[in-house]
């Protein structure tokens, strides 16, 4: 006797249908596993016979061959478990021979009890199942909330086995799941921390409002104490909230990854990630044996933040001028190649030195003058290039910090300032360039998208030859004015908004004398 019942696998953070086949026959017991499968896999004949005892069910008495196609594709972790189960059982006749599995699709790892544990990846292999015409997905209870997101296939949550043959025979039907979106939405909006918390440096505000509302890289720069971790942390709640495909998207990644939350159906902030300067190039870009997102996947459609960039090796900041351009990473291994998005805004925090109070109007520097210039080295030029705003943080007086008159502007308020200029310039864009901030224009589109005004070409060409800039510091000065006019919601780029992106490239001839 022969039962197919189809299951799904995992590939990067794309899904494949598997087709799980069991064939029984009257001979002497046995059970085997084919189909290329990893250790986990094949660990899975142990599970799948103890569970199936303890669920109250007798394991068959036949000679048991189970195929996992296709046969040359290498199947990977637990999530079999539920369906060769399944076409056990069916074989058995425990599971009524006439339930059609042709809609159905099974994933899930077994407890020995019975329980289904979850598994990674849900989401991804929900959205396999229904792009190949699966109408109905089972998936533990614990996971069930992530798969419920996808339109177009009925979810069903599971959480034992025996629930699972009591639905399928028709004793007792289980009701599917569904994603409410107002959760969601409401979700989006909600957050323990807010800008209004920092006191003072309004300039630094002012500037990360700027990088926020056209996805600009930023590189934040003072001693210790003036607030770069601090205002670091809140700018996810000062972009845009995430619409409901960034989620969809964003929450592949952090299933396949199992970074989501406990009791979390959706990713539902804007990520935002923050590795230690210890970690090493394939942990922040991705990679392994079987390749795993790294941190600037983890950060896509948020905020990717490096404290103390001096500290991490070159080696590893160097791994992110690819990224920061084509915004996805492609990892090559012998069994396959994958790529994983890393669309981020990426913000650094440094010192201005090593003991951290260069030009410190009260502490004194101990750094000799080669001292500063070697722990500024470690930052790359191709990096920096990157970078479209630097701004310094000046020390906070004790006036600053205890003054309880001046009320600070709270996240929402800037977040809609936000909102208004990504809206108003993606209305000005062209949808086959392909681009949603101001960040990613290129040279051409810089012509195309940054007119100025006749004061404007004057400061801007006064500025290019008093700088000795080059052409990529032009570019970088442009996109910036561009969003800066885009908040005043101008469609010419005037002398003001030039003068204000100027401000914001200044440090490079303080620092690195560009």
């Amino acid at each position: 006797m022969l039962s197919t019942v189809f299951s799904a696998g995992l590939f990067g953070i794309d899904g494949y249908i598997v087709t799980v086949e069991c064939n029984a026959q009257s001979k002497i017991p046995e059970f085997n596993l084919v189909g290329l499968p990893d250790l986990a896999v094949k660990e899975a004949k142990e599970r799948v016979r103890t569970a199936c005892e303890n669920s109250g069910y007798r394991f068959p008495s036949l000679a048991l061959m189970v195929n996992l196609a296709p046969a040359d594709r290498k199947k990977e972790g637990s999530a079999f478990d539920v369906p060769i189960l399944l076409g056990i059982l069916r074989c058995g006749g425990i599971i009524n021979y006439n339930v059609d599995f042709s809609d159905k699709c099974f994933v899930g790892e077994l407890s020995l009890s019975g329980k289904l544990r979850p598994v990674r990846g849900a989401l991804c292999l929900c959205v396999a199942a229904r792009d190949a015409g699966i109408k109905e997905f089972y998936a533990p209870a614990e996971v069930a909330g992530e798969a419920a997101a996808v339109e177009g296939i009925t979810v069903y949550a599971v959480n034992n086995i025996t629930e699972l043959v009591d639905h399928l025979n028709g004793k007792k039907p289980l009701a599917p799941i569904e994603c409410d979106r107002r959760v969601f939405e409401e979700a989006t909006l909600s957050s323990s921390i807010d800008f209004s918390d920092v006191k003072g440096q309004a300039m630094a505000k002012r500037a990360l409002e700027i990088a926020a509302a056209g996805g600009h890289n930023v590189l934040l720069i003072g001693p210790p104490g003036t607030g770069k971790s601090m205002l670091s942390k809140r700018i996810p709640t000062i972009l845009p909230p995430m619409t409901f495909d960034e989620a969809i998207e964003t929450t592949k990644i952090h299933s396949v990854s199992g970074t989501i939350p406990d009791g979390a159906s959706l990713v539902a902030h804007r990520p935002f990630r923050s590795p230690h300067h210890t970690m090493s190039a394939v942990s922040l870009v991705g990679g392994g044996i079987n390749p795993q997102p790294g941190e600037i996947s983890l950060a896509h459609n948020g905020v990717l933040f490096l404290d103390e960039l001096p500290e991490f090796p070159k080696i590893v900041t160097d791994s992110l001028r690819q990224p920061l351009e084509d915004r996805r990473v492609t990892i090559t291994r012998a069994n396959g190649r994958v790529t994983y998005p890393c669309s981020f805004m990426m913000v650094a925090a440094m010192n201005p030195c090593r003991c951290g109070f260069y030009g410190h109007p009260t502490q004194k520097c101990t750094c000799s003058a080669g001292d500063i210039k070697r722990y500024l080295s470690r930052i790359s030029g191709p990096l920096l290039d990157r970078i479209d705003i630097q701004i310094e943080l000046p020390s906070l007086s004790y006036s600053d910090i205890s003054s309880n008159t001046k009320i600070e502007e709270s996240s929402a308020a800037v977040r809609e300032r936000v909102k208004a200029a990504r809206t108003f310039a993606i209305n000005r864009m062209d949808n086959k360039d392909g681009f949603y901030c101001n960040a990613q224009l290129d040279s051409a589109s810089i012509r195309k998208y940054c007119k100025t005004d006749a004061a404007a070409e004057v400061l801007i060409k006064a500025a290019y030859e008093k700088m000795g800039m080059s052409a990529r510091g032009y570019d970088r000065i442009m996109r910036v004015a561009r969003t800066i006019a885009d908040l005043d919601r101008s469609d010419v780029i005037g002398a003001k908004h030039i003068a204000e992106a100027i401000q914001y490239r200044s440090l490079d001839k303080k620092y690195w004398g560009n």
